[in-house]
């Protein structure tokens, strides 16, 4: 089992089993105050992913491979 699973049941197995809410209640707003940042893009950042939108919907922009392969030479000829 990966760190990432351990922590994960080590979590889950002391919430089942607690009855303290206070420290229930410190959880909740916890993860509340997580999501809310992983779904709130400030202006800035809005404004950049439509803007990366647009230029993918216009066809501007580079594919991986390219890109690596444009690297690739410039690097040949340092």
């Amino acid at each position: 089992m990966d760190m990432t699973s351990q922590i994960k049941n080590s979590l889950i197995s002391r919430i089942r089993d607690s009855k303290d809410l206070s420290f229930l209640r410190a959880l909740q707003t916890i993860f509340d105050t997580s999501e809310q940042a992983l779904f709130q893009p400030t202006p800035e950042q809005s404004e950049s992913i439509e803007i990366g939108r647009t230029e993918i919907k216009n066809g501007d922009f580079f594919d991986n491979n390219g890109v690596i392969s444009e690297m690739r030479e410039w690097l040949e000829k340092k």
